[in-house]
């Protein structure tokens, strides 16, 4: 009707059309126009009437903030950003959507976005510092992006200092910015748990189940139907078997393998969530909103309510539950070389955990042996199945970033005790090629069967992020093998290259940092990183919203069920790819977060501690050192280095002094020495250990003894 009109018309103007009187306009036609406006196709004017978004030259998109006060609208349909100056970014927050207008050209070259509408607000509450200065009261958000501070009218009797959360009343404009109240007073920054409780408020994350989601899993109760289960193959004498961490709580993914012929058949069966999560449901509702679960050291933020995650839909030991299976047969040389889904039931034979299977495998534990005799001849033909597929990788030219995971120990009071290197090893490789090889097969299956879903997709390098990368790899002679763009075993030999040398671990992280984020989306692009022409994710439907997106089309299929009958069509599968990508950004940067305030929490008690670290960045302003053991990373400022002038070599990123000819380069060895900590800002000063200026040698002229800490750095004078 709109796109007929050629016009922008009024709500009244519409019921008219439609023959609506005003409570019929009220209950149907208003909640259309208000979903229209927040997916940003039609816009709503200061005449009251509505229009398309498209004839407006107005573009959709969410705001990306920077701490310095700019932004960008990032467009939902892809392409270049909009650069949003300062002005225009005081009416809005990070994580916003809206739309913008072209406005013109900056300075440098890029285009600059007016904001014309907030089609959707991100937050409802900012978490920050409660600060009371000159009878003004603020909230200081804890997340720099956030760049607004929020006034608080009525503060009542909140200590200053205190970490809050205040619930916005009136949302920021050009004019004002934005006013709240105080809802929730949670304490101190450094007490125990603060930083994952922190996150969750800054990244919007929706903590607790709404009890009709939690009616609707419970209702379920905790065993299956008979009838549903008399209905599928019965897997229930295949010793199937998880692999999985040994603190992991749900287990969607189970594994079996035999020999067939001169090959083998693999078996991957997963949770079949898509059984009891419906569309239109409220669980299903809820999934959507949350998009992923959110995994911090301390606690799961989870997709699904546990009755389902960790009870219903997990492959617990010694109980049935039911699956989707992908049954693969390899020829002898690891290729897949047919390939099927179907529904089954299930009894997983073992729960075991990678280092119980590494174990058994590699160092014959006679102990667990015996204990998982039942399962043993299945480990060996799954171990002769990696080693395969493995093969089969390498000869793609996959990209492997085989980094370790960095785990937190908590002492008894909450607080990190240790940080340490959680080493990966065959036993996750193992599962890792199983899981691979059933996301290739299900992204085959559906783009044949053509029913809507989300593949999952990776882009070659960005020019941006490529012409860095060359520039890297030419100032290291490393020699480049591509003239336009790399193919992934262009980078995989690079790494090579690299392999055994000191900056083997600066070139993967250079080379991570080069690749183009991964995305969903509707249309197989497929995927760069891992070398694959079709690529989904299939395996985690307790925890991801696109896996359990693709369960129901390949249940859809399996069933023979009729394409009318599908409910998701090309449009909804755009819209769902956008917002499962930033869900699982959002995510991602909670993780992130969570994890960067407890190393500084735990970086605070080794203040004047020595330790081991690798320059990992070369600036203009100083050097980033990793203290690889720690996977902690903190910044040697340029006025921390002995007393001299320095120059920044940017091609070379060489940092050199002139007068004691000092210089600090990407992947050098250096002694570091911890200065400061901010947890607030979640930075970490160090400084050079062992080269001080001769200012600096009179100045400790008294000798300070330094003993050696627990963590086999050196102590200094300093209290901790």
């Amino acid at each position: 009707m709109l796109e007929k009109a050629g016009r922008p018309v009024t709500r009244r103007e519409l019921s008219h059309e439609f023959g609506l009187d005003k409570g019929e306009s009220d209950r149907r036609l208003k909640p259309l126009l208000l979903e229209l406006i927040r997916q940003g196709r039609v816009v709503r004017n200061r005449r009251a009437a509505y229009g398309l978004a498209r004839h407006m030259d107005l573009v959709p998109g969410r705001i990306s903030a920077h701490a310095d006060g700019f932004g960008f609208v990032i467009p939902d349909a892809g392409g270049g950003d909009l650069f949003v100056p300062p002005r225009q970014m005081r009416q809005v927050y990070h994580g916003d959507r809206v739309l913008a207008a072209v406005s013109g050209i900056d300075e440098r070259g890029r285009k600059e976005g007016q904001i014309v509408e907030v089609i959707e607000r991100c937050h409802e509450h900012i978490v920050g510092r409660f600060v009371a200065e000159g009878g003004v009261a603020l909230v200081v958000p804890d997340d720099p992006k956030l760049i607004h501070d929020v006034l608080i009218p009525e503060a009542g009797d909140v200590a200053p200092g205190k970490i809050v959360v205040a619930l916005l009343t009136r949302p920021p404009t050009i004019e004002r910015g934005p006013v709240g109240e105080i809802v929730t007073v949670l304490g101190h920054a450094d007490e125990p748990g603060m930083a994952t409780r922190i996150a969750i408020y800054n990244h919007q994350l929706p903590d607790e189940f709404p009890d009709q989601v939690v009616h609707e899993a419970e209702a379920f109760g905790d065993a299956l139907d008979p009838n549903v289960a008399g209905e599928r193959t019965d897997l229930r004498a295949t010793p199937l078997v998880t692999i999985d961490g040994p603190d992991a709580r749900d287990f969607d993914d189970a594994v079996y393998a035999e020999a067939s012929g001169d090959g083998h058949r693999l078996l991957v069966a997963i949770a079949d969530v898509a059984e009891y999560v419906r569309p239109g449901r409220p669980l299903d509702d809820e999934a959507r909103i949350r998009g992923t679960s959110t995994y911090f050291p301390d606690r799961v933020v989870p997709m699904l309510p546990e009755t389902l995650s960790n009870g219903l839909c997990s492959l617990n030991p010694d109980v049935d539950r039911l699956v989707l299976v992908c049954e693969m047969k390899l020829d002898a040389k690891g290729k897949v070389v047919k390939s099927r889904f179907f529904e089954a039931v299930m009894r997983s034979a073992a729960r075991l955990t990678y280092d119980q299977v590494r174990r058994m495998i590699e160092d014959g534990d006679s102990d667990l042996n015996e204990r998982f005799g039942h399962v043993r001849a299945s480990l060996d033909r799954l171990f002769e199945v990696h080693r395969l597929l493995a093969r089969r990788r390498e000869r793609r030219g996959a990209i492997d970033f085989d980094s370790d995971e960095v785990q937190f120990v908590f002492g008894a009071d909450g607080r990190v005790e240790q940080i340490r290197r959680r080493t990966r090893h065959d036993a996750h490789r193992l599962i890792e090629e199983c899981m691979i090889a059933a996301n290739v097969e299900a992204a085959k299956t559906a783009e044949k069967v053509g029913l809507p879903t989300l593949f999952r997709v990776h882009d070659t390098p960005p020019p941006d992020k490529l012409e860095a990368l060359e520039a890297f790899l030419s100032a290291h002679g490393l020699k480049i093998h591509w003239k336009q763009d790399p193919e992934p075993a262009d980078l995989t030999r690079i790494q090579r290259a690299a392999r055994g040398t000191p900056i083997s671990p600066l070139v993967d992280a250079v080379l991570l940092r080069s690749l183009a984020l991964a995305a969903y989306e509707p249309e197989n692009r497929g995927h760069f990183g891992l070398a694959l022409d079709a690529y989904a994710h299939f395996t985690s439907p307790i925890r991801r919203y696109p896996d359990l997106l693709l369960h129901r089309a390949l249940k859809h299929h399996v069933r023979r069920a009729p394409k009318k009958r599908y409910p998701y069509s090309d449009k909804h599968m755009v819209e769902l790819g956008r917002e499962c990508s930033w869900l699982e950004r959002r995510a991602e940067d909670a993780g992130r977060e969570v994890d960067e305030r407890l190393k500084c929490q735990y970086m605070q008690r080794h203040i004047g501690d020595e330790f081991d670290g690798v320059i990992t960045g070369v600036t203009g302003f100083g050097v980033f050192v990793e203290i690889v053991e720690l996977g902690v990373s903190g910044l040697v400022h340029v006025t921390s280095l002995p007393n001299d002038y320095y120059h920044f070599d940017p091609t070379g990123k060489v940092l050199a002094g002139e007068r004691r000819g000092l210089r600090y380069r990407l992947a050098d060895e250096v002694r570091i020495e911890v200065m400061a900590v901010s947890v607030d800002e979640r930075k970490i000063d160090f400084r050079i250990a062992g080269e001080a200026d001769e200012s600096d040698d009179r100045s400790r002229a008294g000798g300070r003894k330094r003993r050696k800490t627990k963590t086999g750095g050196k102590r200094g004078g300093r209290g901790r």
